[in-house]
């Protein structure tokens, strides 16, 4: 797979709310609360992270996928959005393809974990409700106008909107917190999410 992504991410209060407005919407529910762990790889220089790209592997429940991420050159969605232009694919052992990256040169550096909700809409946007160890979020992604369409419809202050990734996220928390930890896991960040 292969293609512009386009989302934006706004913190959630009441997942109990937050779940009925989606149904009431019309999503239909794609994927069932799962567990979510994710692994960034790098060299030591970072070199992907200067470049603005990411290489990433995921276990989604009982599925590894290998995503690479880079800088939409075109047709950008404009500042409000995050949009970057995405590659993933099926990834079949993740233990083998993560000992190829350290082969090449490629560490682990970054870990985060969540239990994610997916549901699409009958136009093809996607919503997801993500519960991490510092809160717990959801995110649209389609197009600009049907984001801002749904926003509406949820009752967001577009102003609560942000395009930061989780490590961006992670980090503002760790300095508001003083937190020692150096992976947005529940083990090392040590905050409980609570199901509303």
């Amino acid at each position: 797979m292969h293609g512009a992504e386009i989302e934006l991410k706004f913190p959630v209060t009441d997942e109990r709310r937050f779940r009925s407005s989606a149904s009431e919407l019309g999503f239909r529910l794609e994927t069932e609360r799962t567990f979510e762990s994710n692994t960034l790889y790098d060299t030591p220089e970072r070199t992907l992270r200067a470049g603005k790209q990411l290489l990433r592997l995921r276990q989604y429940g009982t599925r590894n996928t290998v995503t690479h991420k880079r800088q939409s050159t075109n047709g950008d969605a404009g500042a409000r959005y995050k949009t970057r232009i995405e590659t993933e694919s099926v990834v079949e052992d993740a233990e083998a393809l993560a000992e190829i990256f350290n082969q090449l040169g490629y560490a682990s550096v970054f870990r985060y974990e969540k239990y994610r909700t997916e549901w699409v809409a009958e136009g093809g946007g996607h919503l997801v409700l993500d519960e991490t160890p510092i809160g717990v979020w959801a995110e649209l992604e389609g197009e600009p106008a049907w984001i801002d369409a749904v926003l509406q419809q949820l009752g967001i202050d577009p102003e609560t909107c942000s395009t930061l990734s989780y490590g961006a996220l992670f980090n503002a928390w760790k300095e508001a917190t003083g937190s020692p930890a150096e992976n947005l896991t529940f083990a090392e960040a040590g905050a409980l999410v609570t199901h509303g």
